[in-house]
């Protein structure tokens, strides 16, 4: 059976890049869902107290996958919300999408799911209702488009040169300038949002990686490949592209141990999982070094515990 993905279209909605495990991109979605369910829906006007992110990923019986953007789980007994971005417009073959997503999802999770429509300024048609047979489908559309995106950041820059500290609810609306008006373009928006955040020292370090997570997942909704491209390219500047990059690493140094040690035999999974759970990499380079010279994996175990202390 051929294996297919419901993939949006090109200026659709849709991560950015979709591949086997979990990618840099998967992270920062996950993180910005998090935060986008505590902090930004109710300033979208989106009310329910959330429990939880839900599953975003769906299968269907033709082995074919289907992304949606974000869903969670309210505090509503059997109740989730289901957010949907759109960029273009909102026509009659994206309502069956979002029906059948929330049918798929229904049926698994046995839950009732709301979907709401979150439109940038660019959208001028969209469809609300879909009647077909005896039945009809309806979203809740979210607009800004009454917003200013210019607006928000000139207010942010002039409080910022009076020497004024930038609070939570300050940056908040700038999180999401990509859903309002303005001449600034797209990619404007999310590389000024990136450096206004790298500059803020007010915030934690925690929350401002929270707000660059949403900002490029925003941004990998609306910008085009080379847009977002250098957007990346400003993000490795970040708080967040530098906890990135470190993960990274960490994450190529235990599967670089692991291969290791297969060539020696088999690896205990009590070993796998030791070394899995080890996030210092100074320690995940000395045990690569130790595991390159080992002879057998009873001698890496043997002494590992010493590299530490070393």
């Amino acid at each position: 059976m051929k294996n297919t993905k419901d993939k949006p279209e090109p200026g659709k909605t849709g991560p950015a890049v979709r591949s086997e495990g979990i990618s840099v991109e998967d992270l920062v979605l996950k993180t910005a869902a998090q935060y986008f369910g505590n902090v930004l829906l109710p300033y979208l006007g989106i009310s329910g107290k959330l429990t939880f992110v839900a599953p975003t990923e769906q299968v269907v019986l033709e082995a074919r996958h289907m992304y949606e953007d974000f869903n969670y789980a309210t505090e509503m007994e059997n109740s989730w919300i289901h957010l949907e971005f759109e960029s273009d417009s909102v026509k009659t073959e994206d309502l069956r999408r979002f029906r059948e997503y929330e049918a798929t999802t229904s049926r698994t999770y046995h839950v009732a799911v709301t979907t709401y429509v979150i439109c940038s300024s660019q959208v001028k048609s969209i469809k609300r209702e879909l009647r077909e047979g005896i039945n009809t489908y309806r979203v809740r559309i979210i607009r800004l488009k009454d917003r200013s995106a210019d607006q928000v950041f000139e207010e942010l820059f002039a409080k910022r040169a009076e020497g004024k500290r930038l609070e939570r609810e300050d940056l908040v609306p700038m999180l999401l300038t990509s859903l309002m008006s303005g001449k600034l373009s797209q990619k404007e928006r999310a590389l000024k949002g990136m450096r206004l955040l790298q500059a803020e020292t007010g915030l934690g370090t925690d929350e401002i990686k929270k707000m660059q997570s949403v900002l490029y997942a925003l941004a990998s909704k609306f910008l085009e490949r080379a847009e977002l491209d250098d957007v990346k390219e400003v993000m490795t500047m970040t708080i967040l592209g530098q906890m990135l990059m470190e993960d990274g690493m960490i994450k190529g140094r235990v599967e670089s141990i692991i291969e290791l040690l297969e060539e020696l035999g088999t690896v205990p999974c009590g070993l796998k999982e030791l070394i899995g759970q080890q996030k210092d990499l100074e320690t995940l380079k000395r045990w690569h070094k130790l595991a390159s010279k080992s002879e057998s994996i009873e001698a890496f175990e043997k002494k590992y515990e010493s590299v530490i202390m070393g």
